[in-house]
């Protein structure tokens, strides 16, 4: 039962971390837009996020921490989202000091991006409250 929950849970869970992660990402390039030379870079949220779950569909990716004494435990704890591949943005109206943010880009984007990370927070909230009315139900 616990491996369905935890299925369930593991793709919004991904998406939440990638679109958290790609936040950073864009707000980088905001706050960046006055640096000469910086280049905007960003990710395809689609296939990362098809890969991060191929990636766990398959072999959950894990970090394993290390138990020095026989008295530890051993644990893992979740893969981290550093395999997203960042790319540079080709710019649309390059700049005479080589900087490529376009900030119209760049503010659309991250509202873009907002958005879709709290529908998919709204999206999580539902299935847990759900399940947790389901079990309330059980138990009364």
């Amino acid at each position: 039962m616990f491996d369905r929950l935890d299925a369930l849970m593991s793709f919004h869970q991904q998406a939440l971390g990638l679109r958290a992660e790609r936040q950073q990402v864009l707000a980088s390039n905001i706050a960046n837009a006055d640096t000469p030379g910086y280049q905007a870079r960003d990710f395809d949220f689609s296939s990362a996020l098809a890969k991060a779950t191929s990636a766990s569909a398959g072999a959950p990716a894990a970090l394993s921490l290390a138990t020095p004494r026989a008295g530890h435990q051993a644990a893992q704890g979740a893969a981290t989202l550093a395999g997203v591949e960042l790319m540079y943005r080709v710019p649309t109206q390059p700049s005479l000091d080589g900087n490529t943010v376009d900030m119209d880009v760049e503010r659309v984007s991250f509202a873009d991006n907002s958005l879709h990370y709290e529908a998919s927070l709204e999206l999580l909230t539902g299935k847990i409250q759900g399940l947790r009315l389901a079990m309330q139900s059980e138990n009364s």
